[in-house]
């Protein structure tokens, strides 16, 4: 590890205890000086305990651990996944207007432009009526069979574009749970619903069981002929789809340097592309693309990415806070908290460094959160006055899809800004006391009502503001969210591009199925796990 937190650590010990109000106190330009700004999105973390000297620190530690420099391998296809051999270029995706990038020696460019045009020109038919049902119906709804990153990004991106979906009804297939796949089924019309299994190796075994159980219930209604016309793959394994009856124009695939929680802007997110269209679905790439030259060319300072991700470990790796909560005001965006869960969390739950020696401090912080105002009726009371402090990060934009309901949106904006202003100055217990005597309380009984009612106020926040949640500006939040993960995973020293971590319990899980079914002893399982099975098949 190349860099050091022992500067950090010093400031927070010397200052940590300071109260945040006490920085906008001695610098009457904080808000502006601790914002950042990037085409149209405004990110302001003045409501942190960051002040100039600590922020110097943050920056320092970009320059120590190579930041500029890993960033530079990343975009220019080098494969800086080192335990896997690959490149990380989910950015080429969404290079619509750059130069070639070279893996291998080899331009992927020219693949990627070629692969799009397919989607498009697919998706167009589709939208148009030129491709249609075995009985020669449109398409009137998309299933989306998935899991992880196949699932997780485009039903949060199709959630969260709504207003712009002008093509079939999308619906999102994921848990193995059989309940999972029948209640979207149910209720569907087989003769008008086009199935796309999203699986790169097609042997993802929750997605192929899925597809398995969507394929039966579509032969039942219109026969084995009809699988050629009613389902699609996103795979590079084309015996596999061959074999499963998709027909091979109906496959699209994408190369091992774009990693499963970074794929919607490839063909995984062609449900996406067919519910608003290759002309929004472009909006969505230029916006990312948008993130993407900022975060390749902004000073340290103003590089909303970089500042997002030293916000991050400062709380988490300095602060010693082990969670953050996601919270967008945005109802569209409510799936944007489970999404960024993985992109986080998988990325960069961590505890191996590089080098393959053991993390000599935390690595991700926990992330959760539910879109406000929901979330103010269910957890926020654990953020005001819990023992423990929860940096929050809020979203909101200036305005709303609703013209006519624009009374419900300034509404939601004062509930945001509130909750952030509340987290800062708390309520003191003289405060309290003030407002209880005056209800009449009096004594003892006066304090202990009080006490109840204080707020230990002084908890960070962030907020990042947008114009309106459109297409672009959807890409951009989500690639800002990309590169905040790579700036921490390349200040911890860790890789954030394989996840070994699922693998475990998959390989037990098969073990499991031939014991559960009564077919093995279940020899050298634990004492729980045997009495688990036995109270099971019992």
């Amino acid at each position: 590890m190349s860099v050091n937190f022992s500067g950090l650590k010093a400031l927070h010990a010397a200052h940590g205890e300071r109260h945040i109000l006490e920085l906008f106190d001695q610098n009457p330009e904080r808000a502006t000086e601790f914002s950042a700004e990037a085409d149209g999105l405004l990110f302001d973390y003045s409501k942190t305990q960051i002040d100039a000297g600590v922020r110097a620190e943050l920056i320092a530690l970009l320059s120590a651990a190579g930041v500029a420099e890993k960033r530079t391998a990343m975009f220019e296809g080098e494969k800086i996944n080192d335990t896997e051999g690959r490149a990380v270029l989910h950015t080429a995706l969404r290079n619509l207007d750059g130069g070639p990038v070279y893996v291998d020696g080899l331009d992927v460019i020219a693949g990627v432009r070629q692969t799009l045009a397919r989607m498009d020109d697919f998706a167009d038919r589709v939208r148009r009526g030129d491709i249609v049902s075995f009985s020669g119906a449109a398409f009137e709804d998309v299933v989306n069979i998935g899991i992880g990153g196949s699932d997780l990004g485009p039903v949060m991106a199709y959630e969260s574009m709504k207003p712009y979906v002008d093509g079939p009804r999308c619906h999102f297939v994921s848990n193995v749970d059989g309940a999972h796949i029948h209640d979207v089924l149910n209720g569907l019309n087989p003769q008008t619903t086009l199935v796309i299994v999203a699986s790169k190796t097609f042997t993802t075994i929750e997605t192929m069981t899925n597809a398995k159980t969507a394929r039966d219930w579509l032969v039942a209604a219109v026969g084995e002929e009809g699988v050629s016309k009613h389902f699609a793959a996103l795979s590079t394994a084309k015996d596999k789809t061959a074999d499963f009856g998709i027909d091979p124009d109906l496959v699209f695939g994408f190369e091992d340097w774009v990693g499963g929680r970074y794929s919607m802007w490839g063909p995984i997110g062609l449900s996406v592309m067919l519910a608003i269209g290759p002309q929004r679905f472009a909006e969505f790439l230029r916006g990312a693309q948008a993130m993407d030259n900022h975060f390749r060319s902004a000073p340290w300072e103003d590089n909303l990415p970089a500042m997002l991700a030293l916000v991050g470990i400062w709380h988490n790796q300095i602060c010693g806070h082990a969670t953050r909560a996601v919270l967008p005001y945005e109802q569209r965006l409510l799936r944007l908290p489970a999404y960024l869960q993985q992109l986080e969390m998988e990325s960069n739950g961590k505890r191996v460094s590089m080098d393959g020696t053991d993390l000599p401090f935390d690595s991700g912080p926990v992330v959760w959160g539910e879109p406000g105002t929901n979330g103010q009726h269910a957890f926020y009371q654990l953020i005001h006055q819990g023992t423990r402090v929860i940096p929050c990060e809020f979203m909101v934009g200036k305005y709303g899809h609703e013209p006519d309901l624009a009374h419900q949106h300034e509404l939601l904006v004062s509930n945001c800004l509130a909750q952030s202003e509340a987290l800062l100055r708390g309520r003191s217990l003289e405060e309290a006391t003030e407002i209880m005597a005056k209800k009449g309380f009096e004594g003892a009984e006066l304090e202990r009502q009080a006490r109840h009612r204080v707020f230990p106020g002084n908890r960070p926040t962030t907020t990042l503001v947008y114009e309106k949640l459109t297409p672009f500006v959807l890409g951009q939040i989500v690639a800002l969210y990309e590169h905040r993960v790579f700036v921490e995973g390349v200040v911890l020293g860790i890789n954030s591009y394989d996840q070994w971590g699922v693998e475990l319990g998959k390989e037990l899980a098969l073990a499991l199925q031939p014991v559960l079914a009564g077919e093995a002893d279940g020899a050298g399982k634990d004492g729980s796990t045997l009495n688990l099975v036995k109270y099971l098949r019992t």
